[in-house]
């Protein structure tokens, strides 16, 4: 019985310490991550990006981007975007962007447009060469309507380092 006892308290013992070690961890990394004009450095492998909720227009449902790690040299950029109904014109703008550390700010690497008429869904992707040592974001202009001026709204990912 003793037996049973001490190992029922010595469990107990154990969880509680892998608890507030978990705990201690979340809050260490949480005053660590950086925010630059929006977005966090993080060292994920992947960032997703949506619309805000409160985007949603006449025309424009949602919109989404996406950065994540494709290599020791490059980064796979997505984005999509998607009409409450198909509509005669709806584009996606994507620009990948890299931190500047010594200005604190965020630089254009890349971007490219993709357009479609007579549709209610487009999205785009790409593979960029980068440099190693960075972050790197993308930010999407999303755009759709019948007739201009055309609705539009943004989306961008957190940064994520390429080591």
């Amino acid at each position: 019985m003793k037996k049973r006892i001490l190992s029922i308290v010595g469990s107990i013992a154990v969880f509680g310490m892998l608890i507030s070690a978990s705990v201690t961890d979340v809050q260490a990394s949480g005053a660590e991550t950086k925010k630059v004009d929006g977005s966090y450095l993080t060292t994920d492998e992947s960032s997703t990006g949506h619309t805000s909720s409160t985007a949603r227009g006449q025309y424009l449902m949602t919109g989404e981007c996406s950065i994540s790690k494709a290599g020791n040299t490059r980064v796979y950029a997505y984005a999509s975007t998607t009409a409450n109904f198909e509509v005669n014109y709806i584009a996606t703008i994507i620009y990948v962007q890299q931190y500047n550390e010594a200005e604190d700010e965020w630089g254009q690497v890349d971007a490219w447009m993709e357009d479609a008429k007579n549709d209610f869904f487009l999205s785009t992707a790409k593979t960029v060469k980068v440099d190693r040592g960075y972050y790197y974001r993308v930010i999407a202009n999303h755009i759709a309507g019948d007739s201009r001026p055309y609705e539009e709204t943004a989306s961008f990912t957190d940064g994520i380092l390429v080591p």
